[in-house]
């Protein structure tokens, strides 16, 4: 059986809908509630066995890596000024990539999520992969990649994260037509992106998290670039599925909080913050007041 070791994470994203704070502000580094949205993904990497990550980042997002340095200077300074709560907060960012490697590769022109995942193939090598796109948070017990990885350890085959959503926002989305195989497991049989809700052959839709097999590369640099000019993985998958290649969903167990626009970032930060054992009752206490 292969284990999968590595994790490639797509923060190369223009942020157009964040703009124009993302201008200066990489939108994976807003925070959702104490954190930002990168330490939650590297959290979710982490707790489900996977030690190496792999950022494709654009040539103006290097500081998402500054995120995670050591900053010498700065913990003088709080140990001098006794700021012990402040200290422990950057010891458990240190702590979280123990036994972790970070890397990064450039993603130098805007073409595609598809093509972001190309740039990583090198690095990648022979193995099977998981893909995490920043947008995307699973509020669960168990970590979303977690939860597709024990799929993966049965079926050796690329899985696909689903979730239900509300017709009316059906066209959002890539959606999935399927053969139920046992309980929130299917048989992948064709994949639309953002269809209409009369074309939508299910409610289930694509969240940003999948495990990929090495096969997948060859179908990405093979792709031409979509009308956008961009190499879309949903596109690819497509493709790889007419071919006769098995994919598998699984419909994740959670709470799929998005963070792909300005409301819907308030809304996962706020749901997350409300939780919060240190903010939460203080939050709603505050929430009672002013509505």
């Amino acid at each position: 059986m292969i284990e999968v070791k590595k994790a490639v994470i797509l923060a190369a994203g223009l942020a157009t809908r964040f703009l124009p704070l993302s201008k200066v502000v990489p939108k994976e580094l807003w925070p959702v509630v104490d954190k930002p949205l990168v330490q939650h993904l590297i959290q979710e990497v982490k707790l489900s066995g996977i030690n190496q990550v792999i950022f494709i980042l654009s040539p103006e997002k290097k500081e998402v890596l500054s995120y995670f340095k050591k900053e010498a200077n700065l913990e003088k300074i709080l140990k001098k000024r006794k700021k012990e709560g402040a200290l422990v907060e950057l010891k458990n960012l240190q702590d979280l990539q123990d036994k972790i490697s970070i890397s990064s590769l450039l993603q130098k022109k805007p073409l595609g999520d598809g093509h972001a995942i190309l740039q990583a193939k090198d690095m990648v090598g022979n193995e099977p992969f998981a893909v995490l796109f920043c947008d995307d948070i699973l509020d669960s017990k168990v970590p979303a990649i977690l939860q597709l990885l024990n799929v993966f350890k049965t079926c050796q085959r690329p899985v696909i994260g689903l979730s239900r959503i509300p017709k009316e926002r059906i066209s959002n989305y890539g959606v999935v037509e399927v053969e139920k195989i046992a309980h929130r497991l299917f048989k992948v049989k064709k994949i639309i992106e953002k269809p209409s809700p009369e074309q939508a052959p299910s409610d289930l839709a694509i969240v940003g998290k999948y495990i990929l097999t090495p096969d997948i590369f060859d179908y990405l640099r093979q792709k031409k670039q979509n009308e956008k000019g961009e190499i879309v993985l949903a596109e690819v998958l497509d493709e790889f599925l007419k071919d006769g290649k098995i994919v598998y969903g699984y419909e994740m167990e959670g709470e799929w909080l998005e963070c792909g626009d300005k409301l819907n970032w308030l809304k996962s930060h706020l749901l997350l913050s409300l939780k919060h054992p240190q903010f939460g009752e203080e939050l709603k206490k505050y929430l009672k007041k002013i509505i």
